[in-house]
């Protein structure tokens, strides 16, 4: 029998030249990329706005909230990762929204698997990883969630 109580389910999330590695229970919905104008006087990260489950989610592009470009992708392999937020703005914005650069994948990861490395990390990275000889990316919730919070309207 296989003891899972040792491993956590997470989701690899193709973003542009890397991937952030989140717990699976921070994931509550992927959607397909569709466009949207995020209009005139927005911060460069904001790629525009998500209307999901009666909701207005401000959609972030992690690449531009690090300092980086913003990237849209292209031939329909985008999509748009609906996050629980877990900071101390939760009851204000439940969710966010993120860009990817295709579709997110699932794994069960053990603590042996994981492995923190040395590196130059942007704002809304909190560190950079190893699993498994590949490199990913933990985002900084928190810093996120306040870019949210900052683009409501």
């Amino acid at each position: 029998m296989n003891d899972n109580s040792q491993t956590l389910s997470c989701v690899l999330i193709p973003m542009s030249g890397r991937q952030l590695l989140l717990p699976n229970v921070t994931l509550a919905e992927v959607v397909d990329y569709a466009g949207s104008d995020a209009g005139t006087n927005t911060p460069d990260w904001l790629v525009g706005y998500l209307n999901w489950r009666g909701l207005e989610l401000p959609v972030i592009s992690y690449d531009a909230a690090n300092g980086d470009m913003l990237t849209v992708p292209g031939d329909n392999r985008g999509r748009i990762v609906v996050l629980n937020t877990i900071g101390e703005h939760h009851q204000s914005v439940p969710f966010m929204a993120l860009v990817t650069q295709g579709i997110p994948s699932q794994t069960r990861l053990s603590k042996e698997q994981i492995r923190q490395l040395e590196g130059s990390t942007g704002p809304a990275d909190l560190m950079q990883v190893e699993v498994d000889g590949e490199q990913a990316w933990i985002p900084n919730l928190e810093y996120l969630e306040g870019l949210a919070l900052q683009s409501r309207h």
